[in-house]
């Protein structure tokens, strides 16, 4: 296969980069093939721009930090759209009264995200210096603190995402700008805790390509041990091993990968499990037990059920529909693999997995689009599919804040509205997931293949034609 020797440039590979590099000055001309070793190189500048769009979404969270998010009552939490689940969780889950994540009380998260919470918690505690004689107001400046931690610590992780992107196809170090001012970052970085299993999934595919089978599946395992998704990994490698032109090669590696992450994820996990087994399993348990939540379609089709008088669900498991869900989307994906003229990018297939993932689970919070964001930099880098599909992510994250105030107050938009919100950033996902999945059976859309070396992306250093390209 041809591989290209340039450096892709968005302003001559993009065509709405292109467009608007007519605003300063045009395209990047024939000439200007080669780039000088500046200090400001791609991976620099996209780092700066992550700074940036980080720093502007802190701010953004100004309003709730002001007010210590004090109360879920407050609807400038809501109105102002700075909602964080962790300054509650703080105080929700007992880290403010020095209890120990699944010790003392049960918590709905995997053990590595707990014991990111609980170091936190502690840093919080020693942080606040001013010790108020108020419990109350100590909690709150507490929960202050550990946010501002875990912000600090989601930006730390953001960074990573961007370095992971940039690096992982050497001949295309621009398109980590997509992750870097992306308003899904912007907006959705510290909600939650989701940015480090998105920093360790990106991590494990660079890892991958350059033939670290070991740590890829050690990031794997620790990623599942933070937020399950990681494990959506393996399937795609399954499927990218069977079809590589050295197939036992290419399963002795996954094997490798897929060892090293079940011992790792059973190195995190047993020892909790074995010290406090209720609170271990509380996980487990949370997420078999819930119905269908925020964001999910299964929500969706529930309001606008209710609204036409149909009872959709009515005495039907969610849980048996998303796994029957799964189990078709999962089929299909296998039967892409399969017929695909050439063998399809790992990229692509995780990408493809993971949607399929939030698009039939119970919830979809706002920062699970976090999980997409690199995955979908890497399948198919293209400013206006990926700007399209960010936007109705911008457009939920809007109506489902002021949904939500509803429940502490005056209704602002209607439950009708919110569900056809979750309706179009299904769509807009099914859309961007179509141009994948077009890319794969019309490789030569696909405008990443020209910059690897092989369809795994394996190994990119053959692209540059030496050997640990920085």
């Amino acid at each position: 296969m041809s591989v290209n020797s340039r450096t892709a440039r968005p302003s001559r590979d993009d065509r709405l980069a292109a467009a608007a590099s007519e605003w300063i000055g045009g395209p990047a001309g024939r000439h200007a093939g080669a780039e000088p070793m500046r200090w400001w190189g791609p991976l620099r500048v996209t780092l700066a721009v992550a700074c940036f769009v980080l720093a502007l979404g802190f701010i953004a969270d100004k309003p709730c930090h002001d007010a210590s998010w004090a109360s879920r009552d407050d609807p400038t939490v809501w109105t102002a759209m700075c909602y964080s689940d962790v300054p509650f969780l703080y105080r929700e889950r007992g880290f403010a009264d020095g209890e120990i994540a699944y010790v003392d009380r049960a918590l709905e998260y995997p053990v590595f995200t707990g014991a990111v919470m609980q170091a936190s918690a502690y840093v919080a505690q020693t942080a606040q210096s001013v010790a108020d004689p108020d419990p109350d107001d100590r909690r709150l400046a507490e929960g202050v603190r550990f946010y501002e931690f875990t912000a600090l610590l989601m930006g730390i992780a953001a960074l990573v995402v961007v370095v992971a992107t940039a690096r992982t196809v050497p001949r295309r170090p621009w398109d980590a700008m997509l992750v870097a001012a992306s308003p899904v970052l912007l907006l959705s970085a510290t909600i939650n805790w989701d940015l480090l299993a998105v920093a360790m999934t990106s991590v494990a595919i660079l890892a991958w390509t350059r033939e670290r089978s070991a740590w890829a599946g050690v990031l794997i395992g620790l990623g599942a041990a933070t937020k399950l998704y990681p494990v959506l990994l393996l399937g795609p490698m399954l499927l990218v091993a069977m079809r590589a032109p050295d197939r036992a090669a290419a399963l002795g590696r996954l094997g490798v990968t897929a060892g090293a992450a079940v011992v790792t994820w059973l190195a995190v996990n047993i020892p909790v499990a074995m010290v406090a087994r209720e609170g271990w399993a509380s996980f487990f348990e949370f997420n078999a037990d819930r119905g269908a939540e925020f964001g999910s379609i299964w929500h969706a089709l529930e309001i606008l059920g209710d609204t036409f008088g149909i009872a959709i669900f009515a005495g039907q498991d969610i849980n048996r529909l998303a796994v029957g869900a799964g189990l078709i989307l999962l089929g299909l994906i296998i039967v892409l693999a399969v017929v695909a003229p050439e063998p399809a990018r790992l990229a692509q297939l995780a990408f493809l997995a993971v949607a399929a993932f939030v698009l039939i689970n119970k919830v979809w919070s706002p920062q699970y689009t976090l999980w997409l964001l690199p995955l979908a930099v890497l399948a198919h880098p293209r400013w206006r599919e990926l700007l399209v599909w960010q936007a109705a992510e911008v457009v939920y994250f809007v109506a489902v804040w002021l949904h939500l105030a509803g429940f502490y107050g005056e209704p602002i938009i209607s439950a009708e509205i919110y569900a056809l919100s979750i309706v179009l950033r299904v769509v807009a996902l099914i859309w961007l997931a179509g141009f994948v999945v077009r890319d794969v059976l019309h490789p030569e859309h696909d405008p990443v293949r020209a910059y690897v070396s092989d369809p795994q992306e394996a190994r990119p250093e053959l692209a540059t034609g030496r050997r640990g390209v920085r």
